[in-house]
């Protein structure tokens, strides 16, 4: 079942679903001397900062104003970064449920001087929930897979919520036996 499916079935207005299209975006960034760690490359933490600027901006196109960053559930590096490279930090829309979206982000790296196909360096993965100027959840549009890397990727997503959502309920239900048996954590 869909998002757009659960919406009609439970009476709510029903908001029009926007294709995974519609919000894609791509941010890029040459690495600079500024940005490096004590190995000469860049700061992991550089390129979280890249991956979830994009992932916001997504985020906010998607829902049409505001979201803020709910989780990180997955953040690889696969090569390392160098001062030179030139970054593109590509995310969309993977998944949307009632306020909240995942949004997938791949980081590819290029030499700024050199006409090489960019490779990729690192993925991420990241909850947003949509807030209105109060910050509350407020509903978001459901996305609309256009191709089967898109309908695979929403698939995906639906695999990481449910994980997401069974690892959290079996740590609060083991701090309740903990809590229950007397330790204080």
């Amino acid at each position: 079942m869909t998002t757009h499916d659960r919406t009609a079935e439970s009476g709510e207005d029903a908001i029009p679903g926007k294709p995974n299209s519609a919000s894609r975006t791509t941010l890029s960034h040459i690495m600079t001397s500024n940005e490096t760690n004590l190995l000469g490359t860049v700061h992991g933490g550089v390129i979280m900062k890249l991956v979830d600027d994009v992932a916001g901006a997504v985020a906010g196109r998607h829902s049409g104003g505001p979201a803020v960053t709910a989780s990180m559930d997955e953040m690889a590096f696969l090569e390392p970064v160098r001062v030179g490279d030139l970054v593109h930090v590509k995310a969309q829309v993977n998944w949307t449920g009632r306020s909240s979206m995942e949004i997938g982000v791949r980081v590819l790296a290029e030499r700024w001087n050199e006409s090489r196909p960019a490779t990729q360096v690192g993925s991420a993965y990241l909850v947003f929930a949509a807030v209105d100027e109060n910050g509350k959840p407020r509903t978001v549009p459901p996305v609309l897979p256009e191709t089967d890397r898109d309908r695979r990727r929403y698939q995906e997503a639906q695999i990481r919520r449910t994980h997401r959502l069974a690892r959290r309920r079996a740590i609060m239900e083991l701090r309740q036996n903990r809590a229950a048996e007397g330790y204080e954590d």
